[in-house]
C-alpha cells in the first residue's frame, strides 16, 4: 500500500506547498482509552497550538481555495483544538489527536484491512460513491478516497465510518498533512512522535514511512 499512494496533480497545482508523510503501522494492539493515553491527551492539551496559529490558518486558506468555508466545515486540526480537553477516543487514536494539536498539523488514521485498493488525495468530480453520512462532495473538492469511494471529505475535514481504526485495528495507515509554513522537518517530528506513542502501545509494530511532496 505504502508505495502506491499518490496525489493528483491537480491537488499539488492548488496547493504546491503540499507534502503529506505516509505511516503505515502493523501489528496493532489497540485497546480502550487508559491512564497513559489520558496523559497523552492532557499533556498535548496543555502544549497545543491556539486556534489563530499560522499554520492552522494555512489550512483555511486551503479549504477556500476549493471552495470550502472553514468556519462551518473546519478542518481537522482546527477543529480538534477548539474542542480541548480532546476526547478519549482508543488507545490509538489518542495518540495521533495528541500529537496533531501539538504539532498543529492535521492527521487522518485509517484502518488498512478496510481500504480497498490505494489510498489517493484527488480532485472530486463530483460522483465519487460516499456514504450518506459524509454527503457527496462537491465538482473540485478536495478529497482521500480509494477504489471503493470517499473515505475522507475536504481534505481532512471528515472521515467515513468504514475506515476508521477502532479498537480491533491491527494494521493502520496515518496521514501525515502539511501545508507552509510548517517545515519538512517539522513534519517528521511530528512522524518520529506518532511513531514513538503507537510504539509504546505495541512494542513489536513494524512502522513504515514515505514522504509524497
Amino acid at each position: 500500500m505504502i508505495d502506491d499512494i499518490w496525489v493528483d496533480d491537480a491537488v499539488t497545482a492548488l496547493r504546491p506547498d503540499f507534502a503529506v508523510l505516509v505511516v503505515c503501522a502493523y501489528g496493532l494492539r489497540n485497546g480502550p482509552s487508559d491512564d497513559r493515553s489520558r496523559e497523552w491527551l492532557a499533556d498535548a492539551a496543555a502544549g497545543a497550538v491556539p486556534p489563530d496559529d499560522e499554520r492552522i490558518e494555512a489550512w483555511r486558506s486551503a479549504y477556500r481555495a476549493f471552495g470550502a468555508k472553514p468556519q462551518r466545515t473546519r478542518p481537522s486540526v482546527d477543529a480538534l483544538v477548539r474542542r480541548l480537553p480532546l476526547p478519549e477516543i482508543n488507545l490509538v487514536v489518542d495518540a495521533y489527536n495528541a500529537v496533531s494539536v501539538r504539532h498543529g498539523l492535521p492527521i487522518g488514521g485509517e484502518d488498512l484491512r478496510r481500504y480497498r485498493g490505494t489510498a489517493r488525495l484527488v480532485r472530486a468530480a463530483g460522483d465519487e460513491p460516499s456514504e450518506e453520512a459524509l454527503g457527496e462532495p462537491a465538482i473540485g473538492e478536495v478529497v482521500w478516497r480509494d477504489d471503493e469511494g470517499v473515505t475522507c471529505r475536504r481534505w481532512n475535514w471528515r472521515q467515513c465510518v468504514r475506515t476508521r481504526i477502532t479498537e480491533e485495528t491491527a494494521d493502520a495507515l496515518f496521514l501525515l498533512e502539511r501545508l507552509e509554513p510548517l517545515s519538512i522537518p517539522a513534519l517528521h517530528a511530528a512522524g518520529e512522535d506518532l511513531a514513538g506513542m503507537l510504539s509504546a502501545i505495541a512494542p513489536d509494530i513494524r512502522i513504515e514511512s514515505r514522504l509524497l511532496g
